[in-house]
């Protein structure tokens, strides 16, 4: 296996090209460690030590440290390694690493995610921003039923007077562009068009 080019991501990361094809991303010190020059020879004990060992511990690390500063989804989790330019099979057990500590759980994440907006966007927005994180929908119906057998509930025209109110909005006194502006914030919440014309007394907005 020979070293055909090397690709600068940052002053301390390249893209490490073996026989003409990517191979995977290393630092430049390790670049140094494991003498790798463009037009030279990589040993297989190398090539398998870097595969084996060296990026799946960094990637490993790399979704820990993510995950010291916020809950992600699995999906998010992959985008984040796979932007890294780790390898399928390095980003895979990285992932299972994380799961196994339940350090990810999508059926957690998406509980937390209802209670904290369940006051303030429609379910279905909800659901929306959740398939957009990577929640698919059988756990999305699981957090929805352990919500509500936890008690939660929502009642979406009382939502809508709340937004209103926190905006200000009175519907005796609103122009039509006003009137427009705050149809077009309620929708993007995920509430009905029926609904939210009900609640802005504007029959005149047109869907």
């Amino acid at each position: 296996m020979k070293v055909t080019a090397f690709e600068e991501l940052s002053r301390s990361r390249s893209k490490v090209y073996i026989d003409g094809e990517f191979a995977f991303v290393l630092y430049k010190g390790e670049l140094r460690f494991y003498h790798l020059c463009a037009g030279e020879e990589i040993t297989q004990k190398d090539y398998d030590e870097i595969w084996n060992e060296v990026l799946p511990k960094r990637a490993k690390l790399r979704a820990m440290n993510l995950l010291t500063k916020r809950e992600y989804t699995e999906k998010q989790l992959y985008d984040k390694l796979k932007a890294g330019f780790y390898p399928e099979e390095i980003i895979r057990e990285a992932l299972d690493y994380v799961a196994g500590f339940h350090y990810t759980d999508d059926l957690r994440y998406a509980c937390d995610y209802i209670a904290g907006h369940e006051d303030s966007r429609s379910r279905r927005r909800i659901e929306q921003d959740l398939i957009g994180k990577g929640i698919d929908k059988l756990t999305l119906e699981r957090a929805w039923a352990r919500w509500e057998e936890q008690g939660g509930s929502q009642d979406e025209a009382a939502m809508i007077q709340a937004l209103l109110k926190k905006r200000g909005y009175d519907p005796e006194c609103a122009e039509i562009r006003e009137r427009q502006k705050t149809y077009a914030f309620l929708i993007r919440k995920g509430f009905s068009g029926e609904a939210v014309r009900k609640a802005l007394k504007a029959d005149d907005i047109d869907t």
